[in-house]
This record gives C-alpha cells, sequence and structure tokens, in this order.
C-alpha cells in the first residue's frame, strides 16, 4: 500500500490537447465524429472502439470529476447514454450493454481530465479472441457507416 499510495499521479497525454475539447470546438461534427450536442454535454462515436456501435457521452466542460459535475451536467450525460442505447437498439439490436465511467487514469480513464462515460453494445457470444491473443480489433463495419447508422437512428 506505501508503493500505490505514492506512485507518480498520472501524466497528461504526451500528445498534447483533449480529444472532447478538440471535437466539440472543431466545427465539423462529422470529422470529429460528433453525433449529438446538449448544452452541457455530447455523444462521440468512440474513434478506437471496442465493437462497431461504441460511443461515449462527455460532459462539455472540461473537468474530470463527477464529484465537481453539476447536477445539469450529469443529468445530460445521462440523457445522452440513453438516447445512445435507444439508438443502439434501432440500428444494431444488440443483446444488451455495457456503460460505464472510469474516473482517473488509476481506474482505466484514458482521458482522465475530461468526464466521460462509455456504452458498448454487446451480442451473445461476441468474446474476441483477436483482442486477446493479437492485440488486434476486428470490426465489421467503418466508422463512417457506423456513425451514419447512430446518427440517422438519433433522429438527427
Amino acid at each position: 500500500m506505501a508503493y500505490v499510495a505514492s506512485a507518480e499521479a498520472a501524466t497528461p497525454s504526451p500528445v498534447g490537447g483533449c480529444i472532447f475539447c478538440d471535437a466539440i470546438a472543431g466545427g465539423d461534427d462529422r470529422r470529429a465524429l460528433v453525433l449529438r450536442k446538449s448544452p452541457q454535454a455530447f455523444l462521440i462515436l468512440n474513434k478506437y472502439p471496442y465493437a462497431s456501435g461504441h460511443v461515449m457521452a462527455a460532459l462539455t466542460r472540461h473537468q474530470g470529476s463527477l464529484g465537481e459535475a453539476t447536477p445539469g451536467e450529469l443529468g445530460q450525460l445521462m440523457e445522452l447514454v440513453q438516447s445512445a442505447v435507444i439508438a443502439l437498439g434501432r440500428a444494431y439490436h444488440p443483446d444488451g450493454y455495457n456503460v460505464g465511467l472510469n474516473e482517473g487514469r488509476a481506474a482505466g480513464a484514458g482521458v482522465p481530465g475530461h468526464l466521460h462515460m462509455h456504452v458498448v453494445p454487446r451480442w451473445n457470444g461476441d468474446s474476441n479472441f483477436m483482442s486477446v491473443t493479437g492485440h488486434t480489433r476486428v470490426l465489421p463495419e467503418s466508422l463512417d457507416t457506423t456513425y451514419d447508422r447512430l446518427l440517422a437512428a438519433l433522429g438527427s
């Protein structure tokens, strides 16, 4: 425990910037893979998905803590998660969903400074041996096709 407690805090991404802030400020929603916007949150397709249809709901404001998020931000975040689940059901007919939030790098957050939730559609028997044995992800469709399908299913 002494080692874990004394470990150096996670450093920012060496790439710099924030993928969520860049996406929402970019002005080209399709290029940024932004599917829907609310005043305080937005829905974005994951550029490196675990499965076709993997989306993320993120706060518009750059902050990474549930404790610092306002009730309005959290409400809009969950409304977007709900709309994503409904749209994924229409477009993909999955058997279930993984919905989750990782706060902080130690918890697995890839972008620890910007609060976001993942929504991943799941199908019976969809365990992918490629990521386990070959460190490779195989997706049955392109991100452009996924974007178009979900945009249509969201009714945008």
